[in-house]
């Protein structure tokens, strides 16, 4: 069984914010692997797919970014989940838009979501960052998170959101560069 995650603010007025990718990333993968019907639980929405042939718990924790670690402790210790069977769908930064990098572990870059999952379940969990850029200077990047993405994005969110879904049987297998490379390739053809 895995813990697939997707980081975000709850409520309609962040659905459409760049920090809440990770929502949009894991809503597309239960709608395209007939998840069953969100529901409240955890602290978050949960539902269940089978995605490869595997058993997958998919998450939107509904405790604001900075607390989403106690969403996900809370369903790994009920589900009984090891650490690297928790994928985490979070906002990058420091990657292009459309980009997306999968790792093992390693530094939160200032991500207080991937900081609050560290501190309560360790830090060996896999990440897929999706790219959002930068908006060029640090002190811009608050706002810049927290504002929708322009309506002229919407086709490569969409499209990098569709190439995760499809690809999702990779990760439940364990092939996360081939996952990288599939979407990288999806999203290449279709830009």
């Amino acid at each position: 069984m895995l813990l697939f995650v997707g980081l975000g603010n709850p409520g309609p007025k962040y659905a459409g914010n760049r920090h809440n990718i990770g929502f949009m990333a894991v809503e597309t993968i239960a709608r395209r692997h007939r998840a069953a019907p969100w529901r409240s639980k955890f602290q978050a929405q949960a539902s269940e797919a089978t995605i490869g042939g595997e058993r997958v718990v998919l998450l939107k924790p509904q405790t604001y970014m900075n607390e989403s670690g106690r969403a996900v402790a809370e369903a790994a210790r009920f589900y009984k989940i090891a650490i690297g069977d928790i994928v985490v769908f979070h906002d990058e930064l420091d990657l292009a838009p459309g980009k997306l990098r999968v790792k093992t572990g390693g530094g939160n870059a200032g991500h207080n979501g991937l900081r609050s999952i560290t501190a309560l379940v360790g830090n060996d969990y896999r990440r897929v960052r999706l790219g959002i850029g930068h908006p060029g200077h640090k002190d811009a990047v608050h706002a810049f998170v927290l504002n929708d993405f322009a309506k002229s994005e919407h086709e490569w969110v969409a499209q990098l959101c569709d190439a995760v879904a499809d690809a999702a049987p990779l990760l439940t297998s364990g092939e996360d560069a081939t996952f990288a490379s599939k979407v990288h390739l999806a999203c290449q053809t279709s830009a």
